[in-house]
């Protein structure tokens, strides 16, 4: 679980290169780099107030990967205050 003060989905990653998706930390916060099309995806799961996972990692290799959890609270008090 990582905390983080922002952050910057860029959906310029190509199909080409292989990942699914590639998520770094820049400063403080994360950046999420993802194709078009699960750029799209995204933006309609916040139009709706749906939950959205993003799959980060190689597309092609079966090892744990990382994921981004886009997730809506009822209660703001759970959440992570920092």
């Amino acid at each position: 679980v990582t905390g983080a003060s922002f952050v910057v989905f860029n959906g310029a990653l190509k199909t080409s290169s292989g990942f699914l998706a590639k998520s770094s930390i820049v400063e403080d916060g994360l950046m999420v780099q993802i194709t078009p099309e699960t750029m799209e995806n995204l933006r309609q799961a916040l139009r709706d107030k749906k939950d959205f996972k993003i799959t980060c990692g190689k597309a092609d290799t079966g090892d744990v990967k990382e994921y981004v959890d886009i997730c809506w609270v009822e209660n703001e008090e759970k959440t992570n205050k920092r």
